[in-house]
C-alpha cells in the first residue's frame, strides 16, 4: 500500500523468453525489469525460503542456473513462479516484483554476500 493519492504500478506485460532464465516485467509507468531466474528463485516470498521471521529465512545455494518453468496468476494481485528445481509455493505480488527489479542489484549483492558468509555457492546446492 503506497501514500495516500499515490497509485501503484501495475504490470502491463509478463513475458517469460525462451531461454526460461530471466522474467520480464513491464509497467504501466514505462518501468520495465529483466529479473533472473536465480534472483526470483533466492527471493522467493515463500514460507519455505522467507520462514516466518527474519531469523527463520534460508540462504539457498546452488541456483546459477535455475529455469522458470511456468508463471501463474493468482487473483488480479500476483503470479505463482515454478520452477525447474521443483520450487512451485512462492506467490510473487506485482509490489514484490517491483521492488525486486528496482532494487534487483543491491538484492543480488545481499544474496552473494549471505552465500559467502554461510560457507554456500551459486553452483552447489545447500541451505543455510
Amino acid at each position: 500500500m503506497g501514500a495516500p493519492g499515490v497509485t501503484a504500478a501495475w504490470p502491463v506485460e509478463i513475458r517469460l523468453p525462451k531461454d526460461r532464465r530471466t522474467l520480464r516485467v513491464a509497467f504501466d509507468d514505462d518501468r520495465t525489469f529483466e529479473l533472473s531466474a536465480e534472483l526470483l528463485r533466492v527471493t522467493s516470498p515463500s514460507a519455505e525460503v522467507q520462514g516466518h521471521s527474519e531469523a527463520e529465512r534460508k540462504t539457498v545455494g546452488g541456483k546459477r542456473n535455475v529455469a522458470i518453468l511456468s508463471v501463474d496468476p493468482v487473483g488480479n494481485y500476483a503470479v505463482r513462479i515454478g520452477f525447474d528445481d521443483m520450487h512451485t509455493t512462492g506467490i510473487y505480488s506485482w509490489t514484490f516484483l517491483r521492488d525486486l527489479g528496482e532494487n534487483a542489484e543491491r538484492r543480488l549483492q545481499n544474496y552473494l554476500d549471505d552465500l559467502r558468509a554461510k560457507g554456500l555457492d551459486r553452483d552447489r546446492p545447500g541451505i543455510r
